[in-house]
């Protein structure tokens, strides 16, 4: 009898410790991207265990990564129901959210998770990325900031912060961010990239372009980056090398408008009127909603002397956006051009209604 009682007494400890060893071993799977083979093994788990939040969390996660994130905040919402304190599943199911869209209810998970866990420096970054997507700037700064304090740092975390630094206009506190994610990770194309933007809104548009060189470099399929640095070259002029980037970009991707519409405007200060104009086209032919096109078609058409093209085009880009001071103008110039006074005017008196301090000029001369 003792024998028996013996063996009866150690069957719990060997299952807890096989259980224990299999969620570390379903684990390991999700973090190597086998979330197939992770999910079968947690829901063997799960049914040998079914209050097992350990199991169900991380089948929570393995849902995730196959994009199964209604059935991850399943898991996770049934985890929490067994241990309402659980930092982790909280965190996750915040995860899942954002993935939906559901950034508010994201933040409330990440509210909690932080509550249970004050050191929980994942819950702080995915907080501080739902409510960069809300644009909740200030708040996305001080969750990244308070990631990277809580540590350990890496270049994620600097990336992130560097992101929100740009988009409030903090370019200088924003490439030094960046710059120290590219001392912990130089392999990331796009580090470099970000960096080049942030370069070019403070002007340094030489340190600008060596970056995108880099980034380019390093990963030349992006049309993205080309365009980045077509935009630098054009900032220095230099329009015949700018000219060679949009060139490159619309050969990795033919569909995208601005594209076009930004060659376009190099062709018109290399005075290739013809080849702008046939750009411009090719961006409303893709885009016929942007006023922008319309208004720079219209330009290399009055270049021309295409006078009624260019009222044509002006006129379109008014119907698009009729409260466009600019554009009310412009039309007038043409239509002065064209010697028809009287339709100048009327345009001309639209446009200082609508806030023009040129046309008022224009009126005294043209319009007694």
């Amino acid at each position: 009898m003792k024998h028996v009682l013996l063996i009866f007494c150690l069957v719990a400890p060997i299952v807890v410790f096989a259980q224990v060893a299999q969620l570390e071993a379903a684990r390991k799977k999700i973090q190597s991207g086998d979330f197939a083979g992770a999910k079968t093994d947690l829901t063997k788990i799960i049914d040998a265990s079914p209050k097992n939040k350990v199991a169900l969390n991380l089948r929570g996660e393995a849902r995730s990564g196959l994009t199964d994130f209604y059935g991850a905040i399943s898991d996770l919402t049934f985890a929490l129901e067994i241990d309402s304190t659980y930092a982790d599943a909280y965190n996750n199911r915040g995860e899942a959210k954002i993935s939906l869209g559901d950034d508010e209810g994201a933040i409330l998970d990440f509210n909690k998770a932080i509550k249970f866990n004050p050191k929980f420096t994942d819950a702080y970054s995915n907080r501080g990325l739902a409510r960069y997507n809300l644009e909740e700037l200030q708040d996305a700064y001080f969750d990244f900031s308070k990631a990277l304090e809580i540590g350990p740092a890496d270049a994620d975390k600097y990336f992130n912060r560097g992101v929100v630094k740009a988009e409030l206009g903090e370019y200088v506190s924003a490439i030094d961010d960046y710059t120290k994610a590219i001392e912990m990770d130089k392999n990331d194309a796009s580090l470099y990239n970000y960096r080049g933007v942030a370069y070019y809104s403070i002007s340094s548009f030489d340190q600008a372009i060596a970056d995108y060189d880099q980034s380019i470099k390093m990963d030349p399929k992006d049309p993205l980056k080309y365009e980045n640095r077509a935009l630098a070259k054009s900032a220095k002029k230099d329009f015949k090398a700018a000219l060679e980037d949009y060139n490159k970009a619309i050969e990795l991707n033919s569909e995208e408008p601005e594209t076009y519409n930004l060659r376009g405007v190099v062709k018109f200060n290399l005075e290739d009127n013809d080849g702008a104009i046939a750009d411009y086209t090719k961006a409303i032919e893709l885009d016929d909603t942007n006023p922008v096109y319309f208004d720079n078609r219209a330009l290399s058409k009055t270049e021309k002397e295409d006078y009624a093209g260019a009222v044509e085009d002006y006129s379109a880009s008014i119907e698009l956006y009729p409260s466009d001071p600019e554009t009310y103008f412009q039309r007038a110039m043409v239509k002065v051009a064209m010697n028809n006074k009287y339709d100048a005017c009327l345009d001309l008196k639209t446009a200082e209604e609508l806030g023009s301090v040129e046309a008022k000029a224009e009126i005294k001369k043209n319009c007694k």
